[in-house]
């Protein structure tokens, strides 16, 4: 893993608090997109999310906190078998953005279309502000559009 002793190059240089930093936050993010979002243990979101967390990218009509979060990722995990594929991770203190692909199947109604059957994926960016050891803020760009002309077998 690249959060041990023997830095990468280009990191050698940098002060040793900083890298020790910047590998917890990645460690945090990476722990909270497995239990979280590709596990779907909802129940574990406090062990990752700051009490003043706030989520800049829900849809509207879910609160933008950690109770927003869960429910999101209850509905998604309603109408998808998913899991989310990290494709790159570039982490500097403490904001880390993650690179994704998120293969899914879709198993239930989204965006009112009914369950199709069908193995999709669609990829996107997140950004993730960690504090105290916490995630306080998250931000994310996912091609949902992509997705839905792929459910709709739109070209």
């Amino acid at each position: 893993m690249f959060c041990d002793d023997d830095h990468s190059p280009g990191q050698r240089d940098r002060p040793t608090f900083a890298v020790k930093h910047s590998c917890m936050t990645a460690q945090i993010v990476l722990g909270f997109l497995e239990n979280v979002w590709n596990k779907g243990s909802v129940e574990e979101a406090g062990v990752y999310l700051h009490p003043d967390f706030i989520d800049h990218s829900l849809p509207g009509g879910l609160p933008p906190n950690a109770e927003g979060l869960k429910q999101w990722v209850s509905l998604t995990s309603a109408s998808f078998e998913h899991q989310t594929i990290i494709e790159d991770i570039v982490t500097e203190g403490s904001k880390c953005v993650v690179k994704v692909t998120m293969r899914m199947k879709h198993i239930g109604t989204w965006r009112e279309i009914p369950a199709t059957g069908r193995e999709v994926h669609t990829a996107g960016y997140r950004l993730f502000w960690v504090k105290e050891g916490m995630i306080i803020a998250h931000w994310a760009m996912i091609d949902g559009g992509a997705l839905e002309r792929k459910l709709k077998d739109i070209p």
